[in-house]
């Protein structure tokens, strides 16, 4: 197992890709430790862990609230004595908006969310791992980071930052034995945020979701979207010992959308 004797703190755990990455972390031998903003989501995925075999613990919270940031990672370290790897998933998508039409209150919420929260649980676990001389966080950016869409700047803005948030933490943690990565997904329609997406383009637009979203796809080099599975897979290599060369980088899994 990948993950054996590890313990992984995972936002956004509830559904979607964070809840994938757990599944598969899990799977590996990892402790996990979910956090989301519904109680009914994590309940339902820590069941279903358990119910595989594996190890699992849940902390209801908003990754944008200092409070319950420091709730998640000493819940973690209640339930599971330690934290070894920590993946920046929870996200807000934001309004589907053109910039002028956005207000300061929609911009800071998405900021907050997406950029605030991984700083925030960042500055909580590094302390632990540096002592220990060992640790691994990932964020999950986004295609919105790299490539020039309409109508999400919040979202595209704090994903942006987040890969230089990434950046930043891999030069500072490097000599220290803790690596920093990003993943850059693409489209996974069966996430809640993209199907949000979805039905604010076409509602913009007044358009057929299904024809936008079939116009998308022909950007993409494989000529479908990407799953939440492959995204955890991903995860699975950027916290394991196989990658353990590898920090400050940020891993295209979109199917070839991006080439930087």
């Amino acid at each position: 197992m990948l993950l054996k004797y590890k313990v992984a703190l995972i936002t956004g755990g509830g559904r979607g890709i964070g809840r994938a990455i757990a599944k598969k972390f899990a799977a590996e031998g990892a402790s996990v430790a979910v956090t989301a903003r519904s109680e009914k989501e994590l309940y339902a995925v820590t069941m279903e862990i358990k119910a595989a075999g594996g190890k699992a613990s849940s902390v209801v919270g908003d990754v944008s609230v200092e409070s319950d940031c420091e709730k998640m990672v000493s819940g973690a370290r209640e339930a599971f004595g330690a934290i070894h790897i920590l993946v920046n998933n929870a996200g807000a998508l934001g309004p589907v908006s053109s910039v002028e039409k956005i207000t300061p209150f929609e911009w800071d919420e998405v900021i907050a969310v997406n950029l605030r929260g991984p700083f925030l649980l960042s500055r909580l676990v590094l302390p632990e791992m540096y002592q220990r001389g060992s640790g691994a966080i990932l964020n999950i950016s986004s295609i919105a980071a790299k490539a020039a869409f309409q109508l999400n700047a919040p979202y595209a803005a704090s994903k942006a930052g987040l890969i230089g948030l990434t950046h930043t933490l891999a030069a500072e943690a490097a000599r220290k034995g803790v690596r920093v990565n990003a993943i850059s997904p693409g489209p996974v329609p069966e996430t809640k945020m993209s199907q949000d997406l979805g039905r604010g383009l076409a509602e913009h637009f007044h358009a057929d979701s299904e024809q936008l979203f079939q116009q998308m796809l022909q950007g993409i080099l494989q000529g479908r979207p990407q799953t939440a599975d492959e995204i955890a897979s991903a995860a699975l290599f950027l916290v394991s010992d196989q990658s353990s060369a590898i920090t400050g980088q940020t891993l295209n899994v979109d199917g070839g959308m991006a080439f930087y």
